[in-house]
């Protein structure tokens, strides 16, 4: 059974860091484009950064470009995005999805999430 397993959220202060995982299983990880969509209270889920299936071209939402950078290891079946500079308006559940930009919504695949809290 394809799955998708987040971790590595927390709470962090403005400004601070984190470092978030998605383990793969259940399916081919190096054939698929992987991107991290956020959801936060109240609002719909939102595309915010995508890869391609050998790691080139990272690409994402204006809002968090220079802060945030996505990343993965194949040989590992994992993605990874790194948080940096965090705003309160970063805090939202980020979850790990199968397929780049384009192709997320149509395959329909993601994990449970991993809450990310940012405040003082």
């Amino acid at each position: 059974q394809a799955d998708l397993a987040e971790s590595g959220g927390g709470l962090v202060q403005p400004g601070g860091s984190l470092r978030l995982s998605c383990e793969a299983s259940g399916f081919p990880f190096s054939s698929f484009g992987m991107s991290w969509v956020r959801q936060a209270p109240g609002r719909e889920l939102e595309w915010i950064a995508g890869i391609n299936w050998n790691g080139d071209n990272p690409y994402y939402v204006d809002s968090v470009k220079g802060r945030f950078a996505i990343s993965r290891d194949n040989t590992k079946n994992t993605l990874w995005l790194q948080l940096n500079n965090l705003k309160t308006d970063d805090t939202a559940m980020y979850f790990c999805a199968k397929g780049g930009m384009a192709r997320w919504r149509k395959y329909n695949h993601w994990g449970q999430g991993t809450q990310v809290t940012v405040s003082s």
